[in-house]
């Protein structure tokens, strides 16, 4: 709260006279003009009129107006800042105890004074920064300058004025002056966590770090040990980062932090001459497949394409699951040029999904497909299928020059079947 204010000297200077002038030269005045000692309440006035131009001198607070930063005052006795609070409050709690003889008020008064300052700051388009740590810093300067003055009165026998009526005024105080304050906060005061945004920016930028180290990494192993990360993009999903890296070898992107390969592309996308054959080819993606997507690899079925013709053919190599006869959702392609480079993948990696009995077979589901369109029915495939955020066990049926999808467990037609899940 203060920092700002003693970097700005010749401001502070300028406010501090004159809330000396405003506060110390009535004061002195009049109590001398009534016969009453005027030192230690000039003192005060003189040392109140430093505490409201620290507080009060505008400044270039990263809040904006109607906040303050609610974060917890962890490192109340370690901060800098704190620390200063501290002994901006002390020594004025201290004078007014030595001035009043009422420690459990002034405690009182100077807390509820530090909640109002803290209330101006934030309302008063200042610029300050209004924070709960600086509150607790105040409030604990505030004790601590009573409690040594009411020390100071016991050792050198100076009487505190009646202290019922102290305990009862200070009570009274910090009951109407909190709960007025306390009010305005809930009502009028935005409540941030700056503590908690920083943490979970340097958290986000931690997580891009290490997302960007694991992409890179990887595209390492897919398009050679020469692979350099050109440029490289966040995209929040969630809770998820979906990372997408641009390489000097060819583009690759995946999910943050499960780790799992979305896809990837070489940027030389022709096929080799090369000699390796079909079993080579498999060999190397199995090899591949088994470090990036052992789940994808567990439990699946191996196939394999010839794509092209002659030595710049290539081979894509797919991996998929089934359980009892319904294909699975995950996906998992890898093409592997003849020299055994990898052109790129494309992946789908998730757990299987439960799904209830499969109770339609084919046969059945070929018949309600036909009575459907009234046309004969060509080829049919039984995989998982997500309707309506549940997963479901569907035959889609072809039939003429579309896909009937039939939910295998009940029968009725699915309308929004996604055409893409028929992929084999």
């Amino acid at each position: 709260m203060i920092e700002a204010s003693i970097s700005a000297v010749p401001g502070l200077a300028t406010a501090f006279l004159i809330f000396s002038a405003l506060f110390a030269l009535p004061t002195a005045f009049l109590l001398r003009a009534r016969g009453k000692p005027w030192r230690l309440p000039t003192a005060l006035a003189v040392y109140m009129a430093g505490i409201l131009s620290v507080t009060t001198l505008p400044g270039s607070a990263g809040l904006e107006a109607a906040q303050c930063d609610i974060g917890a005052p962890i490192h109340l006795l370690s901060d800098e800042s704190a620390l200063l609070n501290v002994a901006l409050f002390a020594p004025g709690a201290l004078l007014a105890v030595l001035a009043l003889r009422r420690p459990v008020t002034v405690a009182a008064a100077f807390g509820c004074l530090s909640g109002a300052l803290e209330l101006v700051q934030s309302l008063g388009h200042l610029g300050r920064s209004c924070t709960l740590t600086d509150l607790t810093a105040n409030a604990t300067g505030s004790i601590l300058g009573a409690g040594a003055g009411a020390i100071w009165c016991l050792i050198y026998r100076t009487r505190t004025y009646r202290p019922k009526g102290d305990v009862a005024w200070g009570i009274s105080i910090l009951v109407l002056g909190g709960g007025l304050c306390a009010t305005l906060f809930l009502t009028r005061i935005e409540s941030v966590d700056v503590v908690a945004k920083d943490d979970a920016q340097k958290q986000q930028v931690d997580a891009a770090v290490d997302a960007n180290a694991w992409l890179s990494t990887a595209a390492k192993a897919t398009f050679g040990t020469d692979t350099e990360i050109v440029s490289s993009s966040v995209k929040f999903v969630g809770d998820k980062q979906k990372v997408t890296a641009e390489t000097n070898r060819g583009n690759i992107a995946g999910w943050w932090p499960e780790k799992h390969l979305e896809t990837a592309w070489a940027k030389d996308n022709r096929g080799d001459k090369g000699t390796a054959s079909q079993r080579d080819a498999v060999a190397t993606a199995d090899r591949f497949a088994r470090k990036w997507f052992p789940d994808s690899v567990d439990g699946s079925t191996q196939k394999v394409r010839v794509l092209g013709e002659g030595p710049t053919r290539a081979y894509m190599v797919t991996y998929r699951r089934y359980k009892d006869g319904v294909l699975m959702p995950m996906r998992l392609d890898i093409t592997i040029t003849t020299a055994k480079r990898i052109l790129g993948f494309n992946a789908r990696t998730m757990a299987d999904p439960k799904l209830p009995s499969v109770i339609v077979d084919e046969k059945k589901a070929r018949a309600l497909a036909h009575h459907a369109t009234g046309r004969a029915t060509e080829s049919t495939l039984l995989l998982a299928q997500e309707i309506s955020g549940v997963w479901r066990p569907v035959w889609l049926v072809g039939s003429g020059n579309q896909d009937i999808a039939i939910d295998a467990s009940t029968g009725q037609q699915v309308v929004a079947a996604s055409p893409s899940g028929s992929s084999s």
